[in-house]
């Protein structure tokens, strides 16, 4: 019986999490933004992950409440943790943007966060980590092209370029003129004002 009574405290808990989520939602759609607030801050500090990543952007764009982009990222985390993909990709990018260049243990972790995004099919966190690898220190070109082609796959037309510009220069991939044409063209297409630079030259 006390076995039963945790299950139904925890499906109760559960349902009142998400109704308040929603009905933030709902509130910000309306144009309510402090009452959106409120209903995701009490469905975060139950735990749903969810509402924990749009307390996370309420804080971020100052929406219901003050700007805090260190709250923001406090939240972030703690749906991240939860295996929130779009949190996990904001709260890495908050480590790699706002962590003291001594601190490699954040880069680590920003990297790990950013690699659970990418593969959960976050475009922006495939996008952010080509560019991340080809750019380093040491660049791990490959890798990049890796995150980089499943970006362009998703229709980033940003990483297409990056793609064409790989395929033009030889990084991670042997040098191809004609492969990095057909990228510069799928990204122009798109409206990439770099592809069409790379065209024309």
């Amino acid at each position: 019986l006390e076995e039963a009574a945790f299950q139904l405290q925890q499906i109760f808990r559960i349902d009142i999490s998400i109704a308040l989520n929603i009905l933030g939602i709902e509130s910000m759609r309306a144009g309510h933004s402090r009452i959106a607030y409120t209903c995701f801050k009490l469905a975060a500090d139950r735990g749903y992950s969810k509402a924990q990543f749009n307390v996370g952007l309420c804080y971020e764009h100052g929406r219901g409440t003050e700007k805090d982009l260190e709250k923001a990222a406090f939240y972030y985390y703690r749906a991240a943790s939860s295996c929130h993909p779009m949190a996990q990709y904001r709260y890495a990018r908050y480590l790699l943007r706002h962590r003291p260049e001594s601190e490699w243990d954040r880069q680590e972790k920003a990297v790990t966060f950013l690699e659970q995004a990418a593969m959960a099919g976050i475009t922006e966190a495939q996008a952010y980590l080509g560019v991340f690898y080809m750019r380093g220190l040491q660049p791990k070109e490959k890798r990049g092209l890796k995150y980089l082609l499943l970006a362009a796959k998703n229709g980033d037309a940003q990483s297409r370029y990056h793609v064409g510009v790989c395929y033009e220069k030889g990084l991670g991939v042997q040098q191809d003129l004609a492969e990095a044409m057909r990228h510069y063209r799928q990204s122009a297409a798109a409206g990439n004002r770099n592809s069409r630079e790379r065209l024309r030259v």
